[in-house]
């Protein structure tokens, strides 16, 4: 456009060259040669304007570009995702017996699970057994509890998932895209942790039968020598060993 104007500026100035200076009734006299240069610079005043409009467009749009980068998630899961981990933590504080503790561990796996003695009373051995049985009990009821809890969580994952995946794809700038990531990786790590506390709750059951078990086979060993050694032979007492 502006080229063209350009063109047609020197072509009329060309043909006024050709002309004779001629004067006006007035006295004034026209020079061709003044006029076409005065459209050559009106031409390049104009070219410069065009110019300064679209780099101004351009900053514009960089700017609205940067401002739709800076806008955040209309909506957040970490709500949602703390509640899940919330839930599983609790009922992992609930374990009966030998609790998910080292201190626990310790106390009560030395007492229970540690041998039998000979000179144990047999009220004493019943009551050993019976509370190795209460502990398996518990670690397995307390596994099935976890196991059901992040069942529970799996409506509010799938949930979360649905909200952030919408919101990654109608995404308008950088933060909200690397806000919806984060999110998901967030809802990742609750998923991680959830499947922790199952494999640990089934572990913690699973080791609390296998010591029990070896902890009666020994019992057994021992109330065995006791009743081949002379003088230390049981005597009758009646014990309850389950409720």
């Amino acid at each position: 456009m502006i080229a063209r104007s350009l063109r047609r500026a020197l072509l009329a100035g060309s043909l006024l060259i050709a002309l004779p200076i001629a004067p006006t009734v007035a006295g004034i006299v026209f020079d061709p040669w003044n006029y076409s240069q005065n459209l050559l610079e009106a031409a390049r005043a104009l070219e410069q304007i065009q110019n300064q409009v679209a780099s101004l467009q351009n900053e514009a749009q960089m700017l609205m570009n940067e401002a739709r980068n800076l806008q955040s998630l209309p909506d957040s899961s970490l709500q949602s995702i703390n509640q899940s981990l919330t839930r599983t933590q609790s009922l992992i504080t609930q374990a009966q017996g030998i609790t998910f503790s080292v201190n626990s561990v310790e106390s009560q796996y030395g007492q229970l699970y540690s041998g039998a003695s000979l000179s144990s009373s047999d009220q004493a051995l019943v009551q050993a057994a019976r509370s190795r049985w209460q502990n398996s009990v518990s670690s397995f009821e307390d596994s099935l509890k976890i196991q059901a809890g992040v069942v529970q969580n799996l409506d509010a994952t799938r949930s979360s998932i649905s909200s952030l995946v919408t919101s990654s794809q109608s995404a308008v700038g950088g933060l909200q895209a690397t806000q919806a990531g984060n999110q998901l990786v967030a809802l990742q790590t609750q998923q991680l942790a959830d499947l922790t506390a199952v494999v640990a709750a089934q572990s913690r059951a699973q080791a609390i039968e296998a010591a029990r078990t070896t902890a009666n086979q020994d019992q057994a060993r021992v109330q065995f020598q006791r009743f081949l050694t002379p003088g230390t032979a049981s005597t009758s007492t009646t014990v309850q060993m389950f409720h």
